[in-house]
């Protein structure tokens, strides 16, 4: 079996479409259709089959898909463990992060990375947290600088970089913006707007709050903090905002802190790889580079 037709093979899986898979490979669909007939013949039985408009695989695709995932793994593992050898920090990275940690914490670090190791390509993909750390998980992505998990989770290895507090916020004419001191209690008289159930972020808040038996009331969601942060300043709701996104002074266009009775909630931001898997040396200086204190980069 041929690494290219068991990449087809996994992206046609991923995808149940062949042109879709096309498409993520960046090949032709009778390109894909003909890595996949090679590799069904070689092991005499179908490995997908149409339902609609879907491709699904078969109980032989199903069989193989695991096995395919490991194979290619160790293959670039391989790869990655020889290319090392030589010392020099080269090739693509491939990373996934947040729109946030993108805007508001990596542009000194990768300014700094860029300049050290020019021979490096950075290929930075801005998703969600959680699906960065999957992507991860699953070998998409080597590294993954995201909101960690609030319950720590083995299948990766993480290196907690930064803790961002988080703070509750409201426009300027809410009406706990006139209330020196709110108590969760009195946050759940109104309407919230906070990022979806999948989030970390989420997690955090919902957790507090189920501590405290109290119902949230989120009339509005979205995984886009800019987003949250334009909605409360036009009155929506309340939200919970990384403190880096909050003005030291507020404008009518703006939001402000809300001091909530004996909280104090933060969120861990940081950095997930494989546990099992040979970083790269531009992944395991990335590494480095982001541990370091920027005031020694100069």
């Amino acid at each position: 079996m041929d690494i290219p037709s068991l990449k087809a093979f996994l992206a046609v899986a991923e995808k149940c479409s062949f042109s879709a898979a096309a498409d993520y490979l960046h090949i032709t669909q009778p390109a894909v259709s003909k890595r996949i007939s090679t590799l069904e013949s070689k092991l005499n039985t179908p490995l997908f089959h149409r339902a609609g408009r879907k491709v699904l695989m078969t109980t032989a695709g199903s069989a193989l898909y695991p096995r395919a995932q490991h194979l290619l793994l160790d293959m670039e593992d391989i790869r990655r463990s020889i290319s090392n050898l030589s010392g020099e920090v080269s090739g693509q990275l491939n990373i996934g992060t947040s729109h946030h940690i993108g805007l508001h914490r990596l542009p000194p670090y990768l300014r700094h990375y860029s300049m050290e190791y020019p021979k490096v390509t950075l290929n930075i993909k801005f998703i969600d947290s959680e699906q960065a750390y999957d992507d991860v998980l699953h070998g998409d992505l080597e590294m993954g600088i995201v909101t960690l998990p609030p319950k720590e989770d083995k299948r990766l290895k993480t290196q907690l970089l930064w803790r961002d507090t988080l703070c509750f916020v409201v426009s300027s004419d809410h009406p706990l913006a006139q209330e020196a001191t709110v108590s969760l209690q009195r946050l759940t008289e109104f309407p919230a707007i906070l990022p979806s159930h999948t989030t970390f972020t989420r997690k955090i808040v919902d957790q507090l709050f189920d501590q405290n038996k109290l119902a949230l009331d989120v009339s509005i969601s979205t995984n886009y903090l800019e987003t949250i942060k334009m909605m409360v300043s036009i009155g929506l709701g309340w939200s919970v905002l990384p403190e880096s996104m909050i003005p030291s002074s507020s404008g009518d266009d703006e939001v402000i802190k809300v001091a909530v009775k004996d909280t104090q909630l933060y969120r861990d931001l940081g950095c997930v790889y494989h546990p099992v898997r040979t970083l790269s040396n531009a992944a395991q200086s990335m590494l480095d580079n982001l541990t370091r204190p920027l005031a020694k980069m100069d």
